[in-house]
């Protein structure tokens, strides 16, 4: 009988290129993927282990896979992803349910993983994280057929105090230009129009490869292959910025006025102590220029709060920060412990309720400001990709260029009739702390 696979993942976009590569490989090698894990007779489980809320979210997901093995079909259950790189060992000896382990270095061999366990080996592939994928490999895209990720480097070579990434991912590594543009290319010719590109540093590509910052002619290359209607940013570390880059973002209409570029704190002192690059006046300066050139950019960023050694000082500075800085989309997250960083054994760790206080607090203050920034959209026309449609309030929904998938705002359109997947241009009538709303434009 052929097997039947179900793949669950957890965390971030990178982990979800990953499972769909896996995905492509099983399906390559003729077992059949299902989408409900009570059908399955192997669960992957592709889990995070970023932060404490993520391992304990991948461990619950995984017990509550392995109770499959009573009630359900399975056979095999195979764990992969950052929580496998960093902790194979306490998971194999904790948790017995568990038939197989592969780390992110490892995952392209997951079809030998498959075999072992079903023969009852326990099987380990967890080796150092210097696999760098290519074109090659087959991929199953799980997203909307008209949008998809595309990760153009792995790993990170930035020593963040508070980052457990380059334990887990591995040193930075580069994909080729070629291999990019062939997956884009092959994408683009299923009907994908948006591309976002992910790394842990985007800002970075290139260097290791070709011995300068490749970014921008990466983002124009990108923009030229047919089908490709916009081309979005994430990860941009602000330490390699260059004007450059902001010139190819202000002049190639197909690459979106959007730039996703975690600032994680706006305090020298915390920054010097998170090892980050720069200081608050070149934030300030870099989001100047970005803003004067590209006058409707929309910036994300993130933070976080409760920072060992963070005083309440520093956090009511943060706060007058955000509020100045007027960010159009934020995410904010308390410090998360992680054995083996450096962070750790800093003094004057902040109790957990005061984090939560402090986040809670700053995102009061984003919503104030998110709403006012979404005003200015009132009277403008946008365009919107349509994602779906509400047949109860007779709306599309979809998102503009200023809204990444999953984590940004959308836009609700009236008086419409689109295909899901196309480009509309709508005419903003009202504004929401996160959303807007408008009517089609013929």
């Amino acid at each position: 009988m052929t097997e039947r696979v179900k793949v669950v993942t957890l965390g971030c976009e990178k982990n979800l290129v990953d499972s769909e590569i896996m995905s492509g490989l099983i399906h390559e090698r003729g077992f059949r993927l299902v989408n409900e894990a009570d059908e399955a007779t192997v669960i992957i489980v592709n889990t995070c282990g970023f932060i404490d809320a993520a391992k304990e979210e991948s461990v619950n997901t995984i017990l509550e896979m392995a109770d499959l093995k009573e009630t359900g079909r399975l056979k095999a259950l195979i764990v992969s992803g950052c929580l496998t790189q960093r902790y194979k060992q306490q998971l194999m000896e904790e948790m017995p349910e568990i038939d197989g382990i592969v780390g992110t270095g490892d995952f392209h061999n997951i079809n030998d993983i498959v075999d072992e366990a079903l023969r009852g080996k326990k099987p380990i592939r967890v080796g150092n994280p210097v696999f760098n994928y290519e074109q090659q490999l087959p991929r199953l895209v799980t997203t909307p057929r008209y949008t998809a990720f595309v990760k153009i480097a792995e790993g990170c070579d930035n020593a963040c105090t508070f980052c457990s990434i380059p334990i887990m991912r591995g040193a930075f590594r580069s994909r080729s230009v070629e291999s990019i543009l062939m997956e884009v290319e092959g994408l683009a010719a299923q009907g994908v129009k948006e591309i976002s590109l992910i790394a842990q540093d985007s800002t970075n590509y290139g260097t290791d490869l070709y011995d300068r910052f490749m970014l921008p002619e990466l983002l124009n290359r990108v923009s030229e292959v047919e089908g490709i209607h916009w081309v979005r940013l994430h990860y941009a570390y602000p330490g390699f910025f260059s004007e450059e880059l902001i010139e190819t973002i202000a002049s190639n209409p197909k690459i979106c006025k959007y730039i996703d570029m975690p600032l994680q704190h706006s305090e020298d002192t915390i920054l010097k102590r998170m090892r980050r690059p720069g200081r608050q006046r070149d934030t300030r300066e870099l989001v100047a220029k970005i803003r004067a050139a590209i006058p409707d950019v929309a910036l994300r960023t993130s933070l976080i709060v409760g920072f060992p050694g963070e005083t309440e000082q520093d956090f009511e500075n943060l706060c007058e920060f955000v509020k100045e800085m007027k960010f159009d989309r934020l995410g904010v997250f308390a410090y998360s412990s992680e054995e083996d960083t450096p962070a750790v054994r800093l003094p004057n760790h902040v109790p957990d309720d005061v984090k939560e206080f402090r986040v809670n607090t700053l995102m009061e203050i984003q919503r104030i400001v998110s709403r006012d920034n979404s005003s200015k959209y009132i009277g403008k026309e946008i365009d919107v990709l349509v994602e779906r449609y509400d047949g109860r309030s007779d709306v599309y929904i979809g998102r503009s260029m200023y809204d990444a998938p999953e984590i940004d705002g959308e836009v609700f359109i009236s008086n419409c009739r689109a295909e899901i997947g196309a480009i509309q241009k709508v005419r903003v009538t009202h504004a929401y702390e996160f959303d807007l709303s408008g009517e089609a434009v013929s």
